[in-house]
């Protein structure tokens, strides 16, 4: 038995009649007969009563036709499913977001998402350190990563031992894609005289307390602020280490210390907080995505596509 069988079956009983069959079946009447006979003979029971005047469905036919039915909507229903996800139109994505990426680019991404990949079910993951989204994308929980690059590269990177998490196997690779360059700002409590200034010098802050993001290979942004400051002549004085740069934010509203951020960070207008351009030949981090080296998927290859757009 094939499934062009069952096709014809379905054809023959839905017009009771071989002619009109044969002929939305674009083949003459003789075959299509002999085929619905070796259909009957391979399954041993009688399908169709037929005289000279009339076709009429068997009991057995009646209930044949149900099944057959059903298994061709369920073999043309994986055919389309097939050629959705072949064209990346549906399945599973989760994408994790650094904190600035979080407040400004993932509630873009996330409505564009919805309205061009609506047979997609897409998960995000905010406010993730690097270490922990190379993590996540090592052992496949997220598919799909905006950060801060390690080395600040681009193209196929393999971790080196120092940006690898314990949980990521050595060798693990990425493949990071450019997106933009973002400025940094600094945060400052807004009843710091420096709060009053146009533009702020990573220098004038040489006496102030730092709130930063975790040391110890947790943060990019980390490294990025205490370089920029042993550049300027000193050793930042960090007083708070925070994972989330909302809790960043606040901890600057109430006066614990000032940061240095990225520009998309300012969309967090907490009160008590005043951004000021940083002056800085090196005051920018760069945002990339992040993906499996060996991940091809056309739904993957389209989010990019979708992310890059919205970057720019």
């Amino acid at each position: 038995m094939e499934l062009r069988h069952l096709r014809y079956f379905v054809m023959v009983a839905q017009e009771l009649h071989f002619g009109r069959a044969a002929a939305r079946l674009h083949m003459a009447q003789p075959p299509l007969s002999q085929q619905i006979r070796r259909l009957e003979e391979d399954l041993g029971v009688t399908l169709l009563d037929r005289t000279t005047r009339r076709v009429e469905l068997t009991p057995a036919g009646v209930a044949y036709l149900a099944r057959a039915q059903e298994i061709l909507a369920a073999v043309d229903g994986a055919a389309r499913e097939a050629r959705q996800v072949e064209a990346g139109l549906v399945g599973r994505l989760a994408i994790g977001c650094v904190g600035s990426a979080t407040y400004t680019l993932l509630p873009a991404l996330a409505r564009c998402l919805r309205e061009r990949l609506r047979g997609v079910d897409v998960s995000f993951r905010g406010e993730m350190l690097v270490p922990d989204q190379i993590a996540a994308l090592a052992d496949g929980s997220l598919d799909l990563a905006l950060l801060r690059p390690p080395d600040g590269g681009s193209g196929d990177a393999v971790l080196a031992a120092a940006d690898r998490p314990r949980t990521v196997p050595p060798g693990a690779a990425l493949r990071i894609v450019p997106l933009r360059q973002d400025r940094l700002v600094v945060a400052l409590p807004d009843g710091l005289p420096l709060a009053g200034w146009e533009r702020v010098e990573v220098g004038d802050l040489r006496g102030e307390d730092f709130v930063v993001h975790p040391a110890r290979g947790r943060s990019v942004m980390h490294d990025i602020v205490v370089g920029l400051c042993r550049a300027a002549g000193f050793v930042p004085r960090i007083r708070h280490e925070v994972a989330e740069t909302s809790t960043m934010i606040t901890f600057v509203a109430a006066g614990l210390g000032v940061a240095l951020v990225p520009e998309p960070v300012t969309v967090l207008g907490v009160p008590g907080v005043a951004y000021r351009p940083l002056v800085a030949e090196a005051a920018q981090v760069p945002l990339a995505a992040a993906t499996r080296a060996t991940d091809d998927a056309p739904l993957l290859a389209r989010a990019l596509d979708i992310v890059r757009a919205l970057a720019t």
